[in-house]
């Protein structure tokens, strides 16, 4: 049987004007994402209040990540390829993987806050709170102003599809929006994955870090710059290399690494499922494990 919430609602009878209360069971998901957008929906009313300060806050964060690309591009000022891979499929690699990591930060970058809640026991406040922990979690604070690295993904990924000589099929048309989606979902996954861990470490946001925001640094190289060591971690140990890399081979049809066949392209959903079963599994177990401050 599905988890359920109780949602209390107060109603007044006609006769006497006296107030009852009914509860009404709906599913924990359906009323997380319920829960999780109304918390988004009032911070970016906040955010919108400074409307100037939103648009320079946006223009600055998308001129820093665009200093990522800076560098690549300095790169190619001396090298012809890198890694064997030109500008313009590096450009593919740099914009799936931004773009999809962009997504996730936009909607799950709160996560790495859990561990100050942890420490000061902050966490308490929302679990006395008839709405899921995780989506309370992951809306907090939410920041419109991260939509920044999206743009700059989407304009790198663009220049990348417009100079490169591809050629496209069906398969490869549909390997596009895939990567992107299911991309953000293994990263998401990653998130909350690293959210669980501090509930044990308590001070873990810089390894989750490096994970996330490491990662997707990670995956707008080629594999074939990184040890085999390496690329066996990110492809058997924290799947990231199923975010760009293995299903961006396939576009542009490349040899895979690590002689992986090259049906594994298409299993970006799969691993992204797989991925989100486990840190659902260590969400629940390190919230059940939390024990507040003891203060």
């Amino acid at each position: 049987m599905a988890d359920t919430v109780a949602v209390r609602t107060e109603e007044s009878r006609e006769a006497g004007g006296v107030a009852y209360f009914a509860y009404e069971e709906r599913p924990r998901l359906l009323e997380g994402v319920r829960a999780y957008g109304l918390i988004v929906a009032m911070w970016v009313r906040s955010t919108m209040a400074y409307r100037a300060s939103f648009v320079m806050t946006t223009l600055g964060n998308l001129a820093v990540t665009a200093f990522d690309f800076v560098a690549i591009l300095l790169m190619f000022t001396h090298v012809d390829a890198l890694g064997g891979y030109t500008l313009p499929e590096i450009a593919l690699l740099y914009g799936v993987s931004a773009t999809a990591f962009g997504l996730t930060d936009l909607l799950l970058g709160s996560m790495d806050r859990l561990g100050r809640r942890v420490r000061d026991g902050t966490l308490d406040t929302l679990l006395v709170r008839p709405v899921p922990v995780l989506a309370q979690v992951a809306a907090d604070r939410f920041a419109l102003r991260r939509m920044g690295r999206i743009v700059q993904g989407l304009v790198v990924l663009g220049y990348a599809l417009l100079t490169l000589d591809i050629a496209w099929t069906p398969l490869k048309a549909l390997m596009l929006p895939l990567m992107v989606v299911s991309g953000a979902a293994i990263f998401g996954a990653v998130f909350v994955g690293g959210a669980a861990f501090q509930f044990v470490a308590q001070d873990a946001s810089e390894v989750q870090s490096s994970f996330t925001y490491g990662g997707t640094t990670l995956l707008q190289y080629p594999p074939t710059i990184f040890a085999k060591d390496l690329v066996r971690g990110v492809t058997f140990v924290v799947p990231l290399a199923f975010v760009s890399w293995l299903p961006a081979l396939y576009v542009l049809d490349r040899e895979y690494p690590l002689d992986l066949p090259q049906w594994v392209a298409f299993l970006p959903p799969v691993v992204a499922a797989g991925c989100w079963a486990m840190a659902g599994l260590g969400w629940r177990a390190g919230l059940r494990a939390y024990r507040s401050t003891g203060s």
